[in-house]
């Protein structure tokens, strides 16, 4: 997919120290039990990135995308990201990646 591969090019231009979480995704994280150094690492070396749909951005300067990134055989984790001059997490949540079944059924 092209946006995949678009956008893990833009990814690789952050550093772990321009990526900010919302307050809120940094408590779901810690809540859910998700490392904070493995979702920086994750987006920074985004080879695990299998999916991203582009979404509305709230400004001009951004953009907004929802990623999955495969994580183990099982599992996967959703992030949503908003890029400008930082990599702003939104959203984490650690899924089962019987979303991939979804996919085949969604037309692009």
């Amino acid at each position: 997919m092209k946006l995949v591969s678009t956008l893990k090019e833009k990814l690789k231009t952050y550093t772990k120290e321009s990526i900010v979480f919302t307050t809120h995704a940094y408590e779901q994280a810690v809540f859910r039990g998700l490392n904070i150094d493995d979702i920086k690492e994750n987006i920074i070396n985004p080879e695990r990135l299998a999916y991203a749909k582009q979404q509305p951005a709230q400004y001009p300067n951004e953009e907004k995308y929802d990623c999955y990134f495969g994580y183990t055989p099982l599992y996967c984790h959703r992030y949503v990201l908003v890029l400008g001059k930082k990599c702003i997490v939104c959203t984490v949540i650690q899924i089962h990646r019987k979303w991939q079944e979804a996919l085949h059924h969604e037309t692009f």
